[in-house]
């Protein structure tokens, strides 16, 4: 072997780590995130923390964006699908930040990891890609892991839980319209579209429900919100330029032992052994489609 060929591969596996380090750090974020959304809920209305992440969050692309490209990044050929899949991210947040007032967030983020598996049966009827039958399999075992982590029909069965099955979906048809103009827009303007959709609507509601926050703490827990959001996303987006997203994409869930670690520092409970189970059978299955997706590549 060369010493160019030796060079090429560990540049290769450099890249790799850092990917692998990029989508760890951005599912740390976001249980961090979901952590202080709990924490907040319990004095301040859902849509008032919802217009402090996707307000915060625009405040931050603003600043980084604008000075770049200027104001001409909100050009877009395709308004009404940047519309759309805007409102479909405002749509899962907003169910997944009314859910975790009640739904503990490792039980929160099991069912969350649904997406993948939506994106795999919503990708035929929206843009024509097959899925074989491995792959059908593999969704049929990531939705078994649900139900058994949220046990429906039994006593500890939350009506809530169904509430992040709906943002998993919503997120899943909303990652499906950002394929559809990722050739045709720049990424900057999706990211745009993404915060500013979300600000405008949330930015109506928000006056009908304001609580003004009652101590420093709770200000600076609310200006915190955008800011994770952001990081998070960045890193996810930073993360699928260092590999292919069928490697990267199982350290997703590393998210699960982020919220387990949240959730014990704010509740003092662990999960148990159901979600456990699901939680388990949920990401066993989504492995083995990203290891499907790598073969057939």
């Amino acid at each position: 072997m060369t010493a160019t060929a030796i060079e090429t591969r560990e540049d290769a596996l450099r890249r790799l780590w850092l990917g692998i380090f990029f989508m760890c750090a951005a599912t740390t974020c976001f249980p961090i995130m979901n952590g202080i959304v709990q924490v907040l809920s319990r004095d301040y209305p859902s849509e008032q923390i919802i217009w402090a992440r996707t307000a915060g969050h625009l405040l931050i692309v603003l600043a980084l964006v604008i000075p770049r490209y200027g104001i001409v990044i909100l050009a877009t050929r395709r308004p009404v699908t940047q519309v759309a899949r805007s409102l479909l991210l405002l749509a899962s947040t907003t169910l997944f930040f009314f859910a975790v007032k009640d739904v503990p967030l490792a039980k929160a983020a099991s069912i969350s990891f649904m997406a993948p598996f939506f994106v795999t049966l919503l990708a035929f009827p929206l843009l024509g890609e097959k899925a074989d039958a491995r792959r059908l399999a593999a969704v049929c075992v990531g939705f078994l892991g649900v139900l058994v982590v949220i046990r429906p029909g039994s006593e500890v069965f939350q009506t809530a839980s169904l509430l992040i099955v709906g943002s998993a979906f919503c997120y899943a048809v909303y990652q499906v319209y950002t394929r559809k103009v990722a050739g045709i827009d720049r990424p900057e303007t999706s990211v745009m579209y993404s915060a500013l959709i979300g600000t405008v609507v949330m930015s109506c509601v928000v006056p009908f429900v304001w609580t003004a926050p009652g101590n420093l703490r709770d200000i600076l827990l609310h200006m915190a919100l955008g800011c994770l959001g952001a990081a998070g996303h960045w890193c996810v987006a930073k993360a699928m330029t260092y590999g292919q997203a069928s490697v990267i994409s199982p350290f997703q869930y590393w998210q699960m032992i982020g919220s387990v670690a949240v959730g014990y520092v704010i509740t003092g409970l662990f999960p148990d052994a159901f979600t456990w189970l699901g939680a388990g059978i949920i990401i066993a299955a989504g492995v083995s489609m990203a290891v499907l997706e790598s073969r057939r590549r």
